[in-house]
């Protein structure tokens, strides 16, 4: 019989550039740079996607939607968080909660937090309350605090849904 209850982490970093808009959480943020990648380079969203698969064994994200494949390239990450919630149902899992912390400089996201919480409770079918997002700063050190890129890092807790998992009642 599987846990009742997994545990995953999370963490993703992108590049900041001009030229492309900056997307955090499924929302875009008003900002002068976006961040570089071969989706939309949602940090927050693919921290969160790592940990949905890291607690459900599933390895990451650059196994299921390799920058390699044209077919990811622009996609939006609300798409690939709601295949890998799909994933994790898929195993038998449920999401209880999703706790992430941003850090960037700039811009400041707490006015765009609520938003985010309710887009990502949307995907993963959770309740907002169930949904921690807090920003915060480098204090001006490393990559982070030079304004060069935005980081997030992840924890969920994912726990078995009786009644789909085989060989529970």
């Amino acid at each position: 019989m599987k846990p009742d209850f997994k545990i995953g982490i999370g963490y993703d970093v992108h590049q900041l550039m001009v030229g492309r808009p900056l997307v955090l959480g499924g929302i875009i943020i008003p900002h002068h740079r976006g961040l570089m990648g071969h989706s939309d380079a949602d940090v927050l969203l693919h921290a969160i996607a790592d940990s949905l698969l890291g607690a459900a064994g599933l390895g990451d994200i650059g196994i299921h939607f390799p920058n390699t494949n044209p077919e990811y390239k622009n996609i939006a990450s609300t798409k690939l968080l709601a295949e890998v919630f799909k994933m994790i149902v898929k195993e038998g899992f449920l999401v209880g909660n999703v706790d992430v912390v941003i850090i960037a400089e700039q811009p400041k996201l707490s006015p765009h937090i609520p938003a985010m919480k309710g887009k990502i409770a949307r995907i993963l079918l959770i309740d907002e309350k169930s949904v921690s997002i807090k920003a915060t700063t480098n204090e001006r050190l490393g990559f982070a605090g030079r304004e060069e890129g935005i980081a997030a890092i992840a924890t969920s807790l994912i726990y078995a849904d009786h009644g789909t998992v085989a060989g529970t009642d």
